[in-house]
């Protein structure tokens, strides 16, 4: 890791390079439909997330045990955007991912770039949505929910699937904004399908007791039901983390807005594609801006922005996200039923071919191949993006490689993840690795909060640091997520 030019500066103690100054970008100010132009890295974690929790874990829980458990999503969204707002305060102040404000604490950027690299790998390296992905493209093809003879057939179909996400990654001009594109339009049509089919299909019964159990309320047995008798907590353990987006995908929120230019981040560059892209500079370091009323004003420009992309976004997308296919699915299959298993990425589309015929299934498994191949897509290249810039910004040996062009970095990361994709296919079901990366998912969020408040309370400049009831948000979501991941081991440990 590079050693740096150590003046003294606080953010320089761990070796990388101290911030330089610079002048604060001016916000865009956008009025009605103009801001779509704006928001952004906000759309593409929401996509992210509508392809785990909320088409995967979210059904598999609430159709087991209730919708009372909505609850979770509720105070999970919650703290999770708040999480988000405080990821980007540290983009928007420096133009740096949040993984170089970890880098730059001590003891050495060194060993923060190996955890939180190795935990990007834990959490997301299990190609888990390809494998779901391809259970929804057998049942699309074939008409029927896939067992276990077909195993070998979706295999290959998974690994296609992965390689597609390689391709769709090579063209452009900007990654970030190729994905921001698609994550649009992924986000208007499932969560418009969705409004359709639950206005057509949901009893108004149901709708009422999916709202009471946004409070832990379980409309069926006239009770609170925070957590109903014959919990599986290592499923709900998964669902805790992926309501949202969970763990590293919420860190890779501020590569994003980076590379989408917000605040800091136009000064820094970006990591453009291989092809239709064109060689860019990206700053190894980040900057910081002198707080005159001019610089203050323009911050709270962006930090309109940073609103609006998160709580305007995010956060109504991500709980419609859960809610919506949560009302589809308890429609459709009685409580209790375990949906857990090979055909999980096409059992909505098996619901709906048995209830209202074979078009409307296919075309509800059409949908399930779509968010689930865009799921895959956009957490293999946050992971490719996250660990690029780990080894951009902490190594000068691959800064110079290759004469300095990021591209070189990015897609000899992207290689090695898919080869190693390609194995971890064959390793476990698609579900069980959806439920292991959501858990250490919560793992993450627990070291990340308390490091983020670190980085955002002693290494910003004192103008752009947190209030104390944001600094007090962020030890409660470790608190929040330290109380699930105690559930699921503990339930993993009475097995």
């Amino acid at each position: 890791m590079a050693a740096g030019t150590n003046d003294g500066a606080t953010e320089a103690r761990s070796g990388l390079d101290p911030w330089t100054r610079a002048e604060l970008p001016v916000p865009p100010a956008p009025r009605g439909l103009g801001w779509v132009s704006v928001v952004g890295p906000g759309v593409i974690v929401l996509g992210a997330s509508i392809g785990s929790g909320e088409f995967l874990l979210g059904p598999a829980v609430f159709v087991r045990h209730g919708l009372s458990l909505l609850w979770v999503t509720t105070v999970a969204v919650f703290l999770q955007t708040l999480f988000n707002t405080e990821v980007m305060r540290y983009t928007l102040a420096t133009g740096e991912p949040v993984f170089t404000g970890f880098m730059r604490t001590r003891p050495s950027s060194r060993l923060w770039a190996l955890v939180y690299a190795g935990l990007y790998f834990l959490q997301i390296g299990w190609p888990a949505w390809a494998g779901t992905a391809a259970a929804a493209i057998f049942f699309l093809f074939a008409r029927r929910v896939a067992g276990p003879a077909d195993a070998e057939t979706l295999y290959a179909i998974g690994v296609a699937t992965f390689l597609a996400c390689v391709l769709v990654l090579s063209f452009g001009r900007r990654i970030e904004r190729t994905l921001e594109v698609l994550n649009w339009i992924l986000v208007v049509c499932i969560l418009g399908g969705f409004v359709v089919l639950a206005v057509a299909f949901v009893p108004a019964g149901t709708w009422l007791a999916a709202i009471a159990g946004l409070g832990g309320w379980d409309a069926e047995a006239r009770e609170l039901a925070l957590l109903p008798d014959g919990m599986d907590f290592f499923l709900l353990g998964a669902l805790v983390a992926y309501s949202g987006a969970g763990g590293v995908v919420n860190l890779t929120l501020s590569n994003w807005a980076r590379d989408r230019g917000y605040g800091m981040g136009e000064r820094a560059g970006f990591i453009p594609a291989a092809i239709g892209g064109r060689k860019v500079h990206l700053a190894d370091t980040g900057f910081v801006f002198a707080p005159d009323a001019e610089a203050m004003r323009r911050w709270r420009g962006w930090w309109r922005v940073v609103r609006a992309d998160q709580w305007g976004v995010f956060f109504a997308g991500a709980l419609l996200g859960m809610l919506l296919p949560a009302l589809l699915y308890v429609t459709l299959f009685p409580r209790g039923t375990d949906i857990q298993g090979l055909g999980i990425g096409s059992a909505l589309a098996q619901g709906f071919a048995a209830k209202a015929g074979p078009l409307l299934g296919g075309v509800i498994a059409f949908l399930g191949v779509w968010i689930l191949f865009k799921t895959q897509l956009d957490l293999l290249e946050g992971m490719v993006r996250s660990i690029t810039d780990i080894l951009w910004t902490g190594s000068r040996r691959v800064r110079s490689w290759r004469g300095g062009d990021v591209r070189a970095v990015y897609y000899a990361v992207l290689g090695a993840v898919v080869l190693w994709g390609i194995v971890a296919l064959r390793l476990a079901p698609p579900i069980f690795l959806l439920k292991l990366s959501a858990n250490l998912g919560a793992v993450v969020l627990i070291v990340a909060s308390l490091h983020l408040l670190h980085v955002n309370t002693r290494l910003l400049p004192e103008h752009v640091r947190p209030p104390l009831w944001r600094r007090a948000m962020l030890v409660a979501t470790a608190v929040f997520y330290g109380f699930f991941v105690a559930l699921s081991l503990r339930s993993l440990g009475g097995a």
